[in-house]
């Protein structure tokens, strides 16, 4: 399986603009620029998209690993903190929040260790990641 995503830029790096577009048609020209990543402008970033990658992965993968201890989850409520510093991702930090059935916290926080570390945006990251289990 391959996917795939586009982006286009036009002019300086301070002053140009840009769109993002992926093949599913999520995203199409979704604009990006300077005071969007670096300030607080209007459209997305490449750090917004990846801590929502890594988020919705991190729920998924969380899912299945619930599913093979057996529990079905009512509700995953991911948030990813993506630390961006020095023109370096720093960090990616998952909090996560989930209603799940017969559940102790010591269940949960291991199934939340094993997604953190075997999620597929987690294994492609090369940055520190850590994660919070609070079960509702």
């Amino acid at each position: 399986m391959i996917r795939t995503a586009t982006a286009v830029w036009n002019g300086s790096g301070k002053e140009g603009k840009g769109v993002v577009n992926t093949q599913s048609g999520v995203l199409n020209n979704t604009q990006y620029s300077f005071v969007s990543r670096f300030e607080n402008g209007i459209g997305t970033n490449p750090e917004e998209l990846v801590a929502a990658a890594h988020a919705g992965c991190f729920a998924m993968k969380l899912s299945f690993v619930l599913g093979a201890a057996g529990f079905t989850p009512e509700a995953l409520h991911v948030k990813c903190e993506l630390e961006f510093k020095d023109g370096v991702i720093t960090k990616s930090h998952l909090i996560v929040e989930g209603k799940i059935q017969d559940i102790n916290k010591d269940q949960f926080n291991t199934a939340v260790k094993d997604a953190e570390a075997n999620c597929p945006i987690s294994k492609l990251l090369n940055t520190a990641i850590s994660s919070e289990a609070i079960l509702l």
